[in-house]
């Protein structure tokens, strides 16, 4: 695993042990970037259940402004520590140790793009992306790249749409923004 683009760009990633994380192949996350790259360098970006904290990392080595990262595994948010300090990003970087859920009910800041990964089929992907809208987290044009298992959850909400949809492998991946009413 490493970063693929960017200030960090061939910077070796750690993973952390076990089977709890999944970190996303460096296939899927060249793959998601490129879909996204309309959108970055975004501002602020959130990458919760951030498990190695890649996807966060990969995006402020792409030039965006800050990232939050959130993980409640305590290995886990260690090793996205150490990914951060490897990529030398730390300066833009804040890690959360903690629930996403909680997180997510406390926040107060407005976000150009929410990395969501959840623990597969456990239904945290559409409580999620409800605490997402009930909070006002999500900027105006901004987007949620949510990972789910193929043929597994997928993300449900009155007031998000699909903007795209990709499966790579085992791995389906979710575009989400904001619907606007005048036209859907």
């Amino acid at each position: 695993m490493r970063v693929i683009s960017g200030s960090a760009r061939g910077r070796k990633l750690i993973a952390p042990n076990g089977l709890d994380t999944r970190p996303t192949t460096d296939r899927v996350k060249e793959s998601i970037f490129n879909i996204i790259m309309p959108y970055l360098p975004a501002n602020c970006v959130l990458d919760l259940f951030s498990g190695s904290g890649a996807m966060g990392i990969e995006s402020l080595s792409r030039g965006s402004n800050h990232c939050t990262f959130v993980e409640n595994n305590k290995d886990a948010q260690k090793v996205t520590v150490q990914n951060i300090e490897l990529s030398k990003v730390g300066d833009r970087a804040d890690v959360v140790f903690g629930d996403a859920m909680e997180y997510l009910d406390k926040s107060n800041r407005q976000f150009d793009v929410i990395f969501l990964d959840p623990p597969y089929n456990t239904g945290l992907l559409t409580k999620a992306i409800t605490k997402i809208f009930e909070n006002n987290l999500l900027s105006g044009n901004g987007i949620i790249v949510a990972e789910s298992e193929y043929m597994g959850e997928e993300p449900t909400s009155d007031f998000f749409s699909i903007k795209k949809t990709a499966k790579y492998g085992k791995t389906t991946v979710f575009i989400l923004q904001k619907k606007t009413f005048q036209g859907e």
